[in-house]
């Protein structure tokens, strides 16, 4: 058969496929095939196409078997290649892990409650101060608000952790977590809920006492933080960022640690616990799930998360400030009179001593109870009540959680010669406490007034004559009823109903026995004026 060949011919209108063999007539005519195209009219042609599909049509099969061969030959191998794993599993009647703190969490856990504050914040008024372009007056409106209507005034959310210490419901946190909110409400861990009132708080320790009105509560156990040892195990319980319950767990870092800056007494107990936003209030435990503290602080560098340097309030400075709230409805400190600092070597030499031992007096404070007793500056307190002295920052500490009045004995180092000194200590001057306006009673009478006692120094700023007594204002929550009733911060209150108040002491018990609705004598600038709060 006459072999044949497969080609391609293009004419101006379209492209044609064309079998070419010998014997074939093809007659073009203006470019077009005529009807007597020969091809299928070639039976050799015929059959050698044919011959070549069929040959093509076996290969194609035959390809199409071997695959599916293959395929099925590569799943089998593969299947005996995986046998079925044999597993070692743990015997079902198997107890807990012997190393476990469950236990304790588990009793601990109902303990420690969530706490949701809320306050008012006044936005800024400077718009309305000054004076606006009227081409902006469009935008802002007369008032300055705006065509929005904007408000002034919004409100702000913070949360927390908060440690329930009696079966009477009241509640240790931090001072931050509730400073000037308006509404407080504390979540227990059965997910009941209560409107919370602040007894009481103290900023200097970041410290305050809540009371909830409810049954079936599971107080903590208090623990004695001053027995608490670096390396004991310590674990931090709170909400940490809103997610719920956490429990950390770590070492006792350090003890007493102080002058961070972070409050104006600081004895913090050091942890490496994780303690995040949120922890702030919640229980520092030890391996017996006793309190130990309150957790308060971390240091973040920026990064707003624990990095392994956490603080807390030890449990029993914040029992005793508890004591005093619920005793005095304050917390009164002792204070001395002096400016102590940490005595260095080079510090020592300069003063004539051979060794860095106590502290040196930095300064005195005028009418002080150190400068009654004859203490001046560059002395060195070596002992106070016949223990040694070696820190500042610890003096400091002792000498506030002393009861005004109390008499101690100090041995002091002068120009190398030892001297012993009997100082009776004095009520700190510039204490201040917040009235709170649900205490016990239902006296709302003052809500959001913080007031402080008036001394001499504090008069002489007012203008006043420094036998000028009363307490006063040294705020006024701008969401409060008082703030508009013309109450205002340097407001001297001289008496509660006709009652004459001196000191923050009288004042609370003027303000309890007074009821709802109390008529004020302020001195304002010299000249006094009743408000009725």
């Amino acid at each position: 058969m006459p072999a044949a060949r497969v080609s391609l011919y293009a004419s101006k209108t379209k492209r044609i496929r064309l079998l070419h063999c010998q014997g074939c007539a093809i007659s073009p005519k203006d470019g077009q095939m005529t009807e007597h195209f020969a091809l299928l009219k070639s039976k050799p042609a015929v059959l050698t196409l044919g011959l070549v599909l069929g040959v093509a049509g076996l290969g194609f099969a035959h390809t199409i078997q071997q695959t599916a061969t293959n395929l099925k030959t590569s799943s089998t191998e593969k299947t005996a290649a995986n046998p079925p794993a044999t597993l070692k599993l743990a015997d079902v009647n198997e107890g807990p892990s012997k190393m476990s703190f469950a236990p304790i969490v588990k009793a601990v856990l109902p303990s420690v409650v969530n706490i949701s504050s809320s306050k008012v914040v006044k936005a800024s008024q400077g718009i309305e101060q000054m004076q606006m372009d009227p081409m902006f007056r469009q935008f802002f409106g007369r008032d300055g608000q705006g065509q929005f209507g904007i408000p002034k005034d919004r409100r702000e959310k913070s949360l927390g952790s908060g440690v329930i210490v009696s079966p009477e419901g009241y509640i240790l946190t931090n001072n931050h977590v509730i400073d000037g909110a308006t509404d407080v409400r504390v979540t227990l861990s059965d997910k009941r809920e209560f409107q919370a009132r602040a007894i009481g708080t103290d900023p200097k320790t970041d410290v305050a006492v809540l009371k909830i009105d409810a049954n079936n509560l599971a107080p903590l156990t208090i623990g004695d933080s001053s027995k608490v040892e670096v390396g004991d195990v310590a674990m931090a319980v709170g909400d940490p960022f809103g997610v719920g319950q956490t429990v950390t767990k770590g070492i006792i870092s350090a003890k007493g640690r102080g002058g961070l800056g972070i409050e104006d007494y600081e004895d913090f107990l050091q942890t490496d616990a994780p303690i995040n936003p949120g922890n702030s209030g919640g229980a520092l435990v030890n391996d017996r799930g006793e309190l130990i503290g309150i957790n308060t602080a971390i240091i973040s560098h920026g990064s707003g998360g624990s990095q392994g340097i956490g603080f807390a309030v030890p449990a029993n400075l914040a029992r005793q400030v508890m004591d005093q709230i619920l005793k005095n409805g304050k917390v009164v400190r002792a204070y001395l009179g002096i400016l102590p600092q940490d005595i260095t070597p080079s510090m020592a030499k300069a003063l004539g001593e051979h060794e860095a031992r106590g502290i040196v007096v930095g300064d005195v404070s005028p009418s002080s109870p150190a400068q009654e007793s004859g203490l001046q500056r560059g002395d060195i307190l070596l002992e106070v009540n016949g223990k040694l002295v070696t820190d500042s920052n610890a003096l400091r500490m002792s000498i506030s959680m002393m009861p005004p009045g109390t008499s101690i004995k100090l041995k002091v180092l002068r120009n190398s010669n030892e001297r012993d000194f009997t100082v009776k200590l004095a009520e700190l001057p510039t204490e201040t406490a917040k009235v709170n306006s649900q205490q016990e009673g239902g006296n709302q009478a003052l809500d959001g007034v913080e007031v402080t006692n008036l001394n001499p120094q504090i008069a002489q700023e007012l203008n006043l004559p420094a036998s000028t007594t009363g307490v006063v204002v040294s705020g006024v929550d701008p969401s409060s009823k008082l703030a508009d009733s013309g109450l205002r911060q340097g407001d001297v209150i001289q008496e509660v109903n006709h009652q004459p108040v001196k000191n923050l002491s009288e004042f609370q018990s003027a303000i309890r026995k007074a009821g709802e609705d109390p008529l004020l004598l302020v001195n304002r600038g010299g000249r006094t004026l009743f408000i009725a709060a």
